[in-house]
């Protein structure tokens, strides 16, 4: 999908249309210290490990992406629902 770098749509902060700056979110770096992960690591390596000795799913053909909308008057920025897409460019 092709998609406009800068657009004219609704700031939720100034309360009217603004242009926009368009920016797709990069994933952030995990820490690895989420309650998951602890509980799996709580279960041991001997035996039957309940949730975590399934054989897990493929993952789907396309994912969600994040896109972060900046706005040029006040330069706070918003997200709306990610779209589910296998290839996005932003255009001039």
């Amino acid at each position: 999908m092709k998609m406009p770098a800068k657009f004219n749509t609704y700031c939720p902060y100034c309360r009217k249309h603004e242009l926009h700056e368009v920016e797709k979110v990069k994933k952030g770096k995990t820490t690895g210290l989420h309650w998951i992960n602890r509980q799996k690591s709580r279960r041991g390596k001997i035996g039957n490990m309940g949730k975590f000795s399934k054989v897990p799913g493929g993952d789907k053909p396309t994912k969600k992406i994040n896109v972060r909308y900046r706005c040029t008057a006040c330069k706070k920025a918003h997200l709306r629902a990610g779209y589910r897409l296998s290839k996005y460019e932003l255009t001039e």
